[in-house]
Order: structure tokens, then sequence, then C-alpha cells
């Protein structure tokens, strides 16, 4: 017996260990006890096991321990009580019988309270492991003294996260300057202090994860000069430890720690869609310029639509331009893109081509309204009053955008809470004036106008199909009913692709569901531009009347281009004469120039 260096005496039906268990063992140095039943442990009951370094104790249903078990554990370094049942732990110091206990294991367990009188000789502690699963929902670590590390000058990893721990004093992790690993995840803190981590100057990796910091700045992580990894609950919160190697979550979705586009989808997308919008939209305005409408008012109205929804397009172009400028270091430059005039300007450019969008869609459609359901009113904006509505409109747009920028203190950021400087997600750290504002633009004036423009198309088909029922001809009848439907679904069907998806990320993230940051990349890079880039199909491309003119602008231009080449053809032809026989030329070798002058007359 008294050569024996390791016990193995786990997974078995132990109750009790009697107080002579392990007399005589010198010269062990590994003892494992776990998954037993046993309940308690007498005092000395380790007291001749002056060589043992490693005691495992774990998965036992031991409620409380004593100072004066660990007599005679003189060389004792490791030791683990994980799920234990322990509710309390001694007040005289663990460590009076083991001066050498490096690593203490209190994993799973049900501990209330932890005392500063507890640790209080554990000089030589380097891991102390309160970890606790979050299946043990009940008496957990509420409060910690300030003193309560203050012994701990040699712990290197401290693992407090999943319990109850709703405020840390200020200074209690002010000795632990060689601490490397802290985790205070999952935990309920209401409050961390701008100098809470001062004084961890060791510290390689801080677990921060599911904890609100709603007061979060750069300083609170800048003393940590050696700090590589960092885990936070949202993507966000990496931009206030630029200086970190790496940092979790490393995405929202949209942007990743090294890129402000996430993947090369997003990256191309971008530029794809900006070009669609832009080139579309310009290319609208310039056709219709070119050619002459029936309806001049309401041309105008479309070239203005055009120009709002040109803005988007600009919007996308600048931010795929400032994605190629961070690619690579975008988190070292997150915090400060975000807060930047720049970010919210295109900021402020989306949110003003999307409202003037909406606005001039709903104007449009009312209008559209007015003259197929009540064709006998005189309700018909007139020249004046369409300058009046297409101004009202802008700088209602333009209002919408803009107040947000007016006051940081009511607003907050509102433009820079995500790396694309689009308002839509709302999250726990929004100022309420900003949720408010934001809520009543997407969820009431948005949704407004959507549902105004759905009962208005509905009432046209409707009308129309009424109407054509008093038709001889049903062939006819049928051919430009199924004509119109399907202008019609094809207009409400883009502006509910393109809405529905807004109103739905705005309802979840105001309800604090969890949203997959790649919806709302998705829903910023690809549906909020999709009414930009279709608008221009829709209210002009697909009309008959604008591609009667288009065909007719393409014939004329046709018969010009032949008339030039004719023209060509027929080019004067110089004659060389011999003065032998041309005698009435002056001089000889002259050239003589015959001309043909009713060959042209035919194609005036």
């Amino acid at each position: 017996m008294g050569e024996t260096i390791q016990k193995f005496l786990q997974n078995n039906s132990i109750h009790t260990v009697s107080s002579r268990a392990f007399s005589g063992l010198f010269r062990l140095r590994k003892l494992f006890l776990s998954q037993n039943y046993i309940t308690s442990l007498v005092p000395d009951v380790f007291r001749d096991l002056h060589k043992l370094q490693w005691l495992v104790l774990d998965h036992n249903p031991i409620r409380s321990i004593s100072h004066d078990i660990f007599s005679g554990l003189k060389s004792l370094m490791f030791l683990s009580l994980v799920n234990t049942s322990l509710v309390q732990l001694s007040e005289p110091s663990l460590c009076n019988y083991m001066p050498l206990l490096s690593w203490l294991d209190f994993a799973e367990n049900h501990i209330e309270v932890l005392n500063y009188s507890t640790l209080m000789t554990c000089s030589e502690l380097t891991v102390l492991l309160f970890l606790f699963l979050r299946s043990l929902r009940e008496n957990k670590i509420r409060t910690l003294p300030e003193n309560t590390f203050q012994s701990l000058g040699a712990l290197a990893e401290l693992d407090l996260s999943c319990n109850r721990i709703a405020d840390l004093p200020n200074n209690i992790f002010e000795n632990l300057k060689s601490l490397l690993k802290l985790n205070i995840s999952h935990n309920p803190l209401l409050h961390i202090h701008a100098g809470h981590f001062d004084h961890l100057v060791q510290l390689e990796s801080l677990g921060l994860e599911d904890i609100e910091i709603p007061d979060i700045q750069t300083k609170m992580f800048l003393p940590m000069g050696k700090l590589s990894y960092i885990y936070f609950k949202d993507f966000q919160y990496c931009s206030y430890a630029p200086h970190v190697r790496k940092c979790k979550p490393n995405t929202d979705g949209i942007s990743s720690f090294e890129d402000l586009l996430a993947n090369m989808i997003l990256r191309v997308s971008v530029w794809v869609m900006a070009f669609i919008t832009c080139f579309g939209n310009l290319f609208v305005i310039g056709m219709r310029s070119c050619i002459r409408a029936e309806n001049h008012l309401h041309a105008v109205c479309i070239k203005v639509l055009c120009c709002a929804d040109c803005l988007m397009g600009v919007y996308l172009f600048f931010l795929g331009v400032f994605d190629m400028k961070f690619r690579g270091e975008y988190n070292r430059n997150a915090l400060l893109w975000m807060e930047s005039q720049e970010c919210r300007t295109i900021g402020f450019l989306s949110m003003l081509s999307s409202e003037v969008s909406v606005l001039l869609l709903t104007y449009l459609t009312l209008e559209k309204f007015l003259v197929i359901v009540f064709p006998f009113s005189h309700l018909r904006p007139g020249k004046l009053q369409t300058g009046v509505v297409l101004v009202s409109i802008w700088l209602l747009g333009l209002l919408i955008a803009g107040v947000p920028l007016l006051s940081d203190d009511l607003f907050g950021n509102y433009y820079g809470r995500n790396g694309v400087c689009f308002p839509l997600h709302s999250d726990r750290l929004e100022k309420p004036t900003a949720k408010g504002y934001s809520t009543g633009i997407f969820l009431g004036l948005n949704l407004l106008a959507f549902l105004v423009i759905v009962f208005c198309y509905s009432s046209m088909f409707y009308s129309i199909y009424k109407t054509g029922i008093n038709t001889t001809d049903v062939r006819n009848r049928l051919h430009k009913d199924v004509a119109v439907a399907n202008r019609f679904f094809f207009i409400v069907f883009s502006d509910a692709l393109c809405w529905i998806p807004i109103f739905l990320v705005k309802t979840f993230s105001l309800l604090k569901m969890e949203i997959p940051g790649t919806i709302n990349s998705w829903v910023v890079i690809f549906i909020l531009p999709i009414n930009s880039a279709l608008n221009p199909i829709l209210y002009t491309l697909t009309t008959s009347f604008f591609r009667e003119q288009v065909e007719l602008l393409l014939c004329r231009w046709q018969r010009s281009s032949s008339l030039m080449k004719d023209r060509k053809s027929l080019t004067s032809t110089t004659i060389y004469m011999d003065p032998s026989r041309h005698t009435f030329y002056h001089s000889k070798g002259k050239m003589s120039r015959v001309t043909y002058p009713d060959a042209d007359a035919q194609y005036d």
C-alpha cells in the first residue's frame, strides 16, 4: 500500500469514507473519487496523503465542506469539486492546509456567496473556476465582495460565467495583475464600470457573452494591451476593441471582423444593384426627355421618381467604395466609420430615396385611381398642383431623413447602428426616441402607403373589369383584362416584395426576436433597392405608349441612317477630259466637276 502512486475509485457506489480509509498512503500522488454517492467527508480523512497532488471529488452529493477536511494535503496542486451540490464553502480559507494549490474547480455547484476569507491564503492559485451550467438555475453566485480575490495575485484564469451576478464592485479585479483569462459571460450584469479592467494588464482573453453593455466605450479595453481574444454578445461591440486580434461573434451577417461587407456575394451584389438602379433610372430619364409624352405631368412625376430611385443607386455605389477602402481591416476602422459624416450622409441618402419613392408611388397610384375609378370627376391635378405636390414630397422626404441628424442626445447615432448605415434593425442599445421614430416611419407611414397602394390597384382592376363586362367584343375584353391584371399584379408584387420583408424585420426586432444577420444583409443589399431597380421597368419600359414611342424613334433613326448612306453613295463625279477632243476647256489637264442636281431631290 505504501508504494501506491494513483488510486482510481470513481464510478463506484461509495456512500461513506472512513477516517482511516487512506491511512499509510504516504506516496499517493493522485486520488479519484468521482461519480460516487459520498455525502460528507470527515475531518482529517486525508491526513496521511502528504504527497497527494491531484484530488478529484466530482459528481458526489457533497453539500458542504470544512477546511479541516483537507488537513495533511500540503502538496496538493489540483482540487476538483465539479457538480458536488455544494451550497456553501467554509469560512476559514480553503488553502490553510493546501499551500501549493494552483487549480481549484467548483463548476456546476449551487454556491451562492463567495467570501474573501474562503480564498484568503490561496496565494499560489492560478486557476479558479466557478462555471455553472445553464440547466442549474437555482442558487448561483449573486454577490462578490470587493476583496474576494485580493490575495490571488498569482491567479491566471478566473471563470465566473453562468451565475447570477448582477453587479461587480469597481475594484474587484484590482489585485489580479497576473490574470491571463477572465470569463464573466452569461451573468445578468446591469453595469460594467469603465475602469473594471484597468488593472488586468496581462489579460489575453476576456469573455463577456450575453452581457448588455449600454455605455460601452473604447477606453474600457485600452489598458489590456495584450488582449488577443474577446467574446461579446453582439458583433457591434467588437468595434470598441479595435486592437484585439480575434473577436466573437465575428459577423452580424452584413459586416465581418475583416470586411464591411461580410462575403463575396454581398460585395459583388452591391455593385450589380448599384449599376442596375442607376443605369435603369438614368436611361428612363433620358428616354422620357427625348420622347414627347401624351401626359406631360405624369412624365414629369416619373422622372422625379427616377431621380429619387437613383439616390439609392448612389448609396449602394458608395457602400461598395467604402467596402473596398476598409477591406481586410474593417474592425480597426468600424467605430470611426459608423460615427463618420460619410456614414451619416449615405444613410441620409438611402432614407431620402426610400421615403420619397414611397410617397411618389403613393401619389401616382392615387392619381391613377381617380382617373380610372372616377373617370367623370374633376379631381385632376393641374400643373400648379402637381408642382406643389412634388415639392412637398421632397421636402417631407428631406424632413424625415434629416430629423435624426438634428440631435444626438435624442436619436444617438441613428444611421450608424451598423456598417451599412441604414436604421432598419432595432437593438437594445437604441435610444427610445430613435426606436419610436424608425417604428413610426417603417410600420406607420410606409405600411399605410403600402395598404393604400394595394387598395387602389385592387379597386382599379375591379372597376376596369366591371366596365369591360358591358363590351360586346368578349375576346378583346378578356385580352385587355389579362394585360391589365398582369401589369397591376407586378406593380403590387414588387412593392410587396420590397416592403413586407422590411415590415417583418422591423416588427421582429421590436419584439426582441433573434434575427439572423444574413437576413439583414439580404434586406439592405437586395430587397431595399428592389423597388428602385424595378420602378423604371414597371412605370415606363412596360407601358404600351412608351414602347410605341421607342419603336417610332428607332424607325426614324433607321430611316435617317439609311438616308445618310444613300447620300454618301451619290457623291459627285470628277472627269478628266482630253484637251484635243474638248476644245471648250481653257487649260490643259484641268478637272471638270459634273454634279447631279436632282439626285437628292427624291429624299427631301
